[in-house]
């Protein structure tokens, strides 16, 4: 095969174990695109603190959510890398290699491009399963691909789709899904579109993903038919003490619930793929603040996932940017 893609996601554990949380936080932490603290004085809180803290709580999170198969994000995108080579082979683009990866953990992105570069792809489009582009995580992907394009020199041209925030087949496959929801469950009162979280002074450096959720937010929105008052944008995961993006989902969802809300959807368009953030955090975690504060109904709508929409979106994408 002279061409391939490659899918790329975050990372998960291998097990919903400590020691496999520890192994996979001090390979997610210590990347300077996630934290940018003073490498000596992060080295110090991470490994003095966070990993002998940090482990055990998050195992017991992800044991919740555990699929028989194993983490839903690597189950998800296996999945998903799965159906695009059959659906790429259904439409006569059965010549392009799939492969996948994670950003931390396993499979490892610079084994994936040995493999794709042993099946003779002398040409790789790379394909990160981030809708909206950030530094730390498009742009680490990225810093990763390139090392491996420097220890393997003119082994293969490479390409990269940085983001889909505004691809009208995404859009269009998140409004298929949530009204397939509300065909089975209604409309709720307000739709909550819930985005990962990220420092405020990352986007005061640059980084455009903030006003990438906006656009596909309001794109969604319009999709979908909604008014202003219908939808709320709001940024989730919020880690340590510095102030990040808001308004904070959790925070809104329990202000809704106090101001006689009722009942609420809550979608992540951030997330093509199920992970402990959708499935525990909001799933679980939100639901119960909701109801906490006084709101009856909350249903969270799953991530594209397998969706077929999502399946075609992800081979138009990689049709539309093939390699040369």
């Amino acid at each position: 095969m002279s061409s391939g893609v490659l899918l790329i996601n975050l990372g998960t554990p291998e097990a919903p174990t400590a020691p496999a949380l520890r192994k996979y936080l001090k390979q997610f932490l210590w990347d300077p695109r996630v934290v940018e603290l003073p490498r000596l004085l992060w080295w110090l809180i991470l490994n003095g603190i966070i990993l002998n803290t940090r482990p055990q709580k998050s195992a017991e999170k992800y044991a919740k959510i555990w699929m028989p198969e194993g983490s839903p994000l690597k189950v998800h995108t296996e999945r998903q890398a799965k159906l695009l080579r059959g659906y790429l082979g259904q439409s006569g683009q059965g010549n392009m290699a799939i492969a996948w990866a994670m950003r931390y953990g396993e499979p490892s992105l610079g084994n994936a491009l040995d493999r794709l570069k042993a099946l003779g792809c002398s040409q790789i489009l790379i394909l990160p399963l981030y809708p909206q582009y950030s530094f730390s995580t498009t742009a680490s992907a990225m810093d990763a691909v390139s090392a491996w394009a420097r220890r393997n020199p003119g082994a293969a041209e490479i390409r990269t789709i940085e983001s889909f925030h505004d691809d009208a087949r995404y859009i269009a496959a998140l409004a298929a899904s949530i009204n397939a929801h509300w065909m089975d469950y209604g409309r709720p009162e307000k739709l909550v579109m819930s985005f990962h979280g990220l420092p405020k002074v990352s986007i005061e450096r640059g980084d455009p993903y903030y006003g990438q959720c906006l656009e596909s937010g309001h794109l969604l929105a319009a999709a979908l038919g909604l008014a202003e008052t219908d939808y709320a944008i709001t940024f989730q995961s919020r880690f340590g003490p510095a102030k990040w993006l808001q308004p904070y989902t959790q925070a809104t969802l329990e202000a809704l619930a106090r101001e006689g809300m009722k009942r609420v959807d809550v979608v992540c368009p951030g997330f093509v793929s199920d992970c402990l953030e959708t499935l525990e955090e909001i799933a679980l975690e939100c639901k119960a603040a909701f109801l906490a504060a006084g709101g009856t109904e909350f249903r969270y709508i799953p991530c594209l996932n397998e969706r077929h929409e999502w399946i075609e979106a992800l081979a138009g994408m990689a049709g539309k940017h093939p390699p040369a």
